[in-house]
């Protein structure tokens, strides 16, 4: 079967141009309704938090089906029509429920998506990487543009862009065959036994402390800048630097690959996470230094994820590919994120600014000393 290039990198585009105007402005929107730091924590850990455990559901029934894009359409389908009940109320707890319905089902659209590039590749990583950079792609054309039109407009604007994302999330879904899943010596291994080794835990534990350290970033980096006076176009482009950055990591991955093991490659991009929090936090009125922190984003999340889906392509193959994206998803973004969100939250009213993102730079200099002691690549 070919390749559907051009289908899987639209669905990336819309998914990720959807990530590119909810997360750098919904805490803008939940902020304009006069929320506190913390019930905005709160608002935007929901979606990590769904994570946790919503995943492993869809990756379940996609083991039990073998149908990853089919699971996929419904749940984008479900996932607009939770959305478009925000323009109904504006109170904190209809706003909770949405969120959690929206989220339980959205959850299930990247890692089956991510399952079903790989299968259709045969875990070509080269072109991986070229399809996923039109996510990236997709983040940069909703976070420039909606920063340039939300200093024009009102911030309830969002809602609409959000939703035309949506809109196109389900369309791509419906138009990505299946993939055909190959069979491999591994499938009669329990995937649990595969969970339990120790360098998968190494791995798990890393990328969640990685996925904490950027929680704050992810909730407050927008209300950090425009409190500090930078127009929301500005804060639009210092979020697009950074994936620009990662866009050319992704095409750099099979060389970098080729001359750097995995733990090195992770435990770089752990290191400049560490400096990169406390650039941010401790910089944000030097525009050169935010600039050289988005510049880390590169390893801090292109560098990372490339290699870490490398590493859990190499631990989970055959009919368990769905399964490992799906643990990747609930324990790394699912548990740091929320832990990120709403520890953030709490600590950004008790504290402050600059102390939460120190934080965020002890969290991954955890995430690193845990890679560095306990991760290995086991042959196979």
């Amino acid at each position: 079967m070919p390749i559907p290039y051009w289908r899987l990198s639209g669905f990336y585009f819309s998914h990720f141009a959807f990530l590119g105007a909810f997360t750098p402005y919904w805490s803008l929107y939940l902020k304009s309704l006069d929320f506190s730091a913390f019930q905005i924590g709160i608002l935007t850990s929901v979606m990590q938090g769904m994570r946790i455990f919503a995943p492993n559901i869809w990756g379940w029934l996609a083991d039990r089906t073998g149908k990853r894009m089919g699971i996929v359409r419904i749940t984008s389908l479900f996932s607009l029509a939770a959305f478009a009940g925000v323009f109904f109320g504006k109170d904190f707890f209809r706003l909770f429920a949405l969120m959690m319905l929206m989220s339980f089902f959205w959850s299930a659209s990247l890692p089956l998506l991510e399952a079903t590039t790989l299968s259709h590749l045969r875990g070509n990583l080269g072109k991986y990487g070229m399809i996923r950079s039109w996510g990236s792609i997709g983040f940069i054309f909703a976070v420039v543009g909606l920063g340039h039109l939300l200093d024009h407009f009102p911030i309830s604007s969002l809602l609409w862009a959000v939703l035309g994302f949506m809109t196109g999330i389900l369309f791509f879904a419906r138009t990505i065959p299946e993939a055909d899943n190959h069979p491999h010596e591994s499938d009669t291994v329990s995937v649990w036994k595969i969970l339990a080794k120790g360098e998968v835990i190494a791995l798990f534990a890393s990328c969640l402390m990685m996925a904490a350290a950027h929680g704050p970033y992810y909730t407050f980096y927008s209300i950090y800048l425009v409190d500090h006076g930078y127009l929301k176009g500005s804060v639009g482009w210092l979020w697009a630097l950074g994936v620009i950055c990662e866009i050319a990591v992704f095409f750099l991955m099979p060389k970098i690959m080729k001359r750097f093991s995995l733990k090195s490659i992770l435990a770089f991009s752990l290191a400049c996470a560490v400096i990169r929090f406390v650039m941010i936090g401790y910089g944000v009125n030097m525009l050169m230094l935010l600039v050289l922190a988005q510049v880390l984003h590169a390893a801090t999340f292109g560098a990372h994820h490339a290699a870490a889906m490398a590493a859990i392509h190499h631990f989970f193959k055959g009919r368990h590919q769905a399964r490992g994206q799906t643990f990747y998803t609930s324990l790394a973004y699912g548990i740091g994120g929320t832990l990120g969100a709403l520890g953030g939250g709490y600590s950004w009213e008790a504290f402050g600014p600059q102390y939460t993102f120190a934080l965020s730079s002890i969290a991954a200099l955890i995430g690193l000393f845990w890679l560095l002691l306990k991760f290995r690549l086991s042959p196979g």
